[in-house]
């Protein structure tokens, strides 16, 4: 009767979870919303009551959860994390110490516990400090923002926030002992788990995974009986299985096969995670007024931490007030993982069903607001900036911007700067004028990247730190007086303003210059020459004839001269962006 009712009790769930996933879908709001509604609606505390047997979901789904812990850890690369710029390693450290620092503060402030075996305001105050992965990287993924420098910046802090995870599952099933010895314990117990699994990982399963590549069903079974493996060592040396599953993923994030890993198991991990948050959504209590009070206070907080932890580190660091301002902006929501986190805390009788029902509802309102948040990141940062300049936060472009631009105007003006800006001006920069001069003396650069900012400087460049799109920025640098506006940006990676406006801009402003601009596709190319742009840079259709002919020759030849003269020259280029 008991394997009826469990049977019963997940098709239930699924069908449940499936029905409000498409609802989700239509409305565009996160997938795991969709799930925890689906644990609500069919649950017996707030819904209709048609599962009453919770612990039956609760067991199938803890699977999902080491699975998903698992898949965080494949795709935490270690190597990327190592050789993080000081921006990325200073911000990732201290936003999670500072949100967590406040959060204890402030929920303490508002009568939650933190002694007698009680520590509401601990687990808030770190629910709080995470932001979702999950949630900003499809959603900068779909802006095309993911390689940009607040992208950068982004991920970068989303990284750091995992391994602070991680630290925090090490000491969780501790917390009723918290003693030095004890806390030190864990710590050993965590680092030798950590370099047990890595080294095993080196020596063994790297020959282990190469002889079998080759064969996918041993490659997915095999991966999964080592997250299983480990997650089974941490919980018989008193650590938490869900912190083994999270080690196992990052000891094989290295290998070359951790995609293919992760297209396998993922298929497998959100079958079991979508029980997990409908199991979550179950044991959410009814929704009293206080409770949606909190819910709405520390939503709040969430925001507003973001911007106290991560815009003064990074402005601090002569970021510039948009890439301090957006990576603050796109990570103002709560992480699923702080989901997790709860739930193992709801186990260990550290919080009350109260405080998962305060989270999962911060979870739901920063999670919808953040997809616009996101969505709008740059107008958002366009509103801010100018009330931060008031109170004397001055911006790149003001802070080192001189008066050479009025003293000497310079004939070539790039607005924006990106990779395909980057060759064009390593090609400039070998070039000379009809009078000797180098070309690259006659180029104005206007972008917002500080990076693009300082290299430029070092190679005697004017660059100006400001928004193309803005009229101000371009009268500030006296474009009316230049021969040439060039934008080399396809529409798809410009925020704020297109190739069209641009160009409409420039003829207002400087109408005997020639302007050059970008398209991606033939009708917006034949568009912008019918709105007067003097030539239109087609990515795909300029850079076609060499590859037309790279693929003709290696029909009668080897391509072995191509090769070598390729990596040459790459090896060579010195360009600002890689």
């Amino acid at each position: 009767m008991h394997e009826i009712d469990l049977l019963s009790n997940i098709g239930l769930s699924i069908v449940a979870a499936t029905f409000f996933a498409l609802l989700a879908r239509a409305l565009k709001q996160p997938l795991i919303l969709a799930y925890l509604a689906a644990g609500i609606v069919v649950g017996p505390k707030i819904g209709f009551g048609l599962i009453q047997d919770e612990a039956s979901i609760t067991l199938i789904s803890e699977i999902g959860l080491i699975l998903l812990l698992f898949i965080i850890g494949l795709e935490i690369d270690l190597r990327k994390l190592l050789s993080a710029g000081r921006t990325l390693i200073v911000s990732g450290l201290s936003q999670f110490l500072i949100c967590a620092a406040l959060g204890i503060g402030f929920f303490s402030l508002i009568g939650f516990d933190l002694r007698g075996g009680r520590f509401d305001a601990l687990y808030l105050a770190v629910a709080m400090a995470l932001s979702s992965t999950m949630i900003v990287v499809k959603i900068l993924y779909d802006k095309f923002e993911l390689s940009t420098l607040p992208g950068q910046i982004t991920l970068g802090i989303l990284v750091f926030q995992d391994i602070w995870a991680i630290l925090f599952l090490s000491l969780q099933p501790n917390l009723m002992s918290p003693g030095a010895s004890i806390i030190l314990l864990s710590f050993v117990k965590g680092a030798g788990l950590v370099l047990f699994s890595l080294a095993v990982s080196k020596y063994l399963l790297s020959h282990v995974f190469s002889f079998i590549a080759k064969i996918p069903e041993l490659l997915l079974v095999t991966a999964i009986a080592w997250c299983f493996l480990i997650s089974g060592i941490a919980g018989e040396v008193g650590l938490s299985k869900e912190m083994g599953a999270l080690v196992a993923g990052v000891s094989l994030s290295t290998f070359p096969y951790n995609i293919d890993v992760i297209s396998k198991v993922t298929n497998i991990r959100d079958f079991f995670v979508t029980l997990f948050f409908v199991g979550l959504g179950l044991q959410i209590p009814v929704p009293t007024a206080s409770l949606l009070a909190y819910a709405a206070l520390a939503s709040l907080f969430l925001v507003a931490t973001r911007f106290l932890s991560v815009f003064p580190i990074l402005y601090s660091m002569k970021e510039g007030l948009r890439s301090s301002l957006i990576p603050s902006i796109n990570l103002s929501q709560m992480s699923e993982f702080s989901l997790v986190i709860a739930s193992l805390g709801l186990g260990f009788n550290h919080i009350d069903s109260q405080v998962v029902g305060i989270l999962t509802f911060v979870f739901a309102i920063t999670s919808v607001a953040s997809t616009y948040m996101i969505q709008y990141n740059h107008e958002i940062q366009l509103r801010i900036a100018p009330v931060l300049e008031k109170f004397g936060l001055k911006d790149i472009d003001r802070q080192s911007s001189t008066g050479e631009a009025v003293e000497q105007p310079k004939e070539i003006v790039f607005l924006g700067f990106y990779r395909e800006t980057s060759s064009v001006f390593y090609e400039i920069e070998s070039m000379l004028d009809e009078n000797g001069v180098p070309l690259a003396k006659k180029v104005l650069v206007i972008d917002f990247n500080p990076v693009v900012h300082c290299e430029l400087n070092k190679r005697d460049v004017k660059c100006i730190y400001g928004d193309i799109s803005s009229v101000d920025t371009l009268m500030h640098a006296h474009v009316n007086h230049t021969k040439t506006l060039v934008c080399t940006i396809p529409d798809t990676i410009l925020r704020g303003t297109t190739n069209e406006k641009l160009l409409s801009l420039s003829r207002r402003l400087c109408p005997q210059a020639r302007v050059i601009v970008t398209a991606n596709t033939l009708q917006a190319a034949l568009n912008l020459y019918q709105q007067g742009a003097d030539f239109v840079f087609i990515p795909r259709i300029h850079s076609a004839g060499l590859v037309a002919r790279v693929i003709s020759d290696s029909l009668h030849e080897n391509l072995e001269h191509y090769r070598e003269e390729e990596m040459t020259h790459l090896l060579a280029r010195k360009e600002v962006l890689d």
